[in-house]
């Protein structure tokens, strides 16, 4: 499964944990959280005056400003380009977090108007001082089952997600990989390049940035 599904998978499933979810009874602050921002989704989702094809992009803007809200995409993009990442200037770190951000933002809206009947159940929550993970089940239509876990980091008072991981696989260890190949294949500022491409032309091509994301 390429990272586009698999994050894909993701999105979705934060979506619908507020139509079919089934939750632990030791449930706490980061999935508490993780609710709230299902809430808030779904009165979007919802709102019949969003859903006409006019209002598209006001709902999608909407959708991007709740959704994202919950992802830490500072620690994502930093997690993401590894080693690279301290070999950078401040400067060349902040336009690497917009970048990152921009290219998942532009990507993945639009993902989560596809819901399709699929069903969630909350598994469990673990929590370690500043950091959480939020485990789950997501159930297609189909039948078929994945394990979609989010790991959290507090920021403030809020539990941001910094990875999901899909059936095993770390959709932050996926671009690190997808990187790091492109990085060795040519440079960093290759790297750079493709992404602003990707960004500016609004394509949703996974050749994008030489790999797959």
């Amino acid at each position: 499964m390429v990272l586009k599904n698999l994050l894909k998978r993701a999105l979705i499933s934060l979506v619908v944990l507020g139509f079919f979810h089934s939750v632990t009874a030791n449930a706490g602050v980061p999935m508490d959280q993780v609710r709230s921002t299902v809430d808030q989704v779904l009165v979007i989702l919802q709102d019949p005056a969003l859903k006409t094809e006019n209002k598209k992009n006001e709902r999608r803007e909407q959708l991007r400003r709740v959704i994202f809200a919950r992802f830490d995409f500072a620690e994502m993009a930093r997690r993401s380009l590894g080693p690279e990442w301290r070999r950078r200037t401040a400067t060349e770190q902040q336009e690497f977090v917009r970048l990152f951000t921009n290219l998942l933002q532009e990507s993945y809206v639009g993902t989560i108007e596809s819901y399709n009947g699929d069903k969630v159940v909350y598994n469990r929550e673990l929590q370690d001082q500043d950091s959480a993970e939020v485990q789950t089940t997501l159930t297609t239509r189909g039948e078929a089952s994945y394990s979609i876990n989010y790991r959290l980091r507090l920021v403030g008072k809020d539990w941001k997600v910094y990875d999901v991981v899909i059936e095993n696989i770390s959709v932050v260890n996926n671009y690190r990989s997808q990187f790091t190949r492109v990085i060795g294949k040519s440079s960093y500022e290759e790297l750079v390049r493709t992404m602003k491409e990707k960004t500016l032309s609004g394509r949703n091509s996974p050749q994008a940035c030489g790999e797959k994301c």
